[in-house]
């Protein structure tokens, strides 16, 4: 007889403790240029903060929020800027190695 293995969704979220937890793997998703990785690392980020704390921080509703930071979402450079700000960061541009 086999035991079933029980398995849970990762989710990065919970894993984002500190504000170094969270340039690093901002700083790790923008290596890719992958924007939707980055929209999906940038949703991950909401998550651990708490959407409505950024929605409130932001100015941006909690749905649009969900929406654009979701799998499917293309957030604006607009909406990238004010969540990085709302976490106290900026975004910064340096040579590709």
């Amino acid at each position: 007889m086999t035991q079933k293995i029980k398995t849970k969704v990762f989710d990065p979220a919970k894993y984002l403790q500190s504000e170094e937890d969270i340039i690093t793997y901002l700083d790790e998703a923008m290596k890719d240029n992958d924007p939707a990785f980055i929209a999906r690392a940038l949703g991950d980020i909401a998550r651990s903060e708490g959407m409505t704390e950024i929605s409130k921080r932001t100015g941006l509703g909690r749905q649009a929020l969900y929406k654009a930071l979701s799998e499917q979402g293309n957030p604006t450079l607009e909406t990238v800027t004010a969540i990085i700000q709302s976490l106290g960061l900026r975004l910064s541009v340096q040579r590709a190695a």
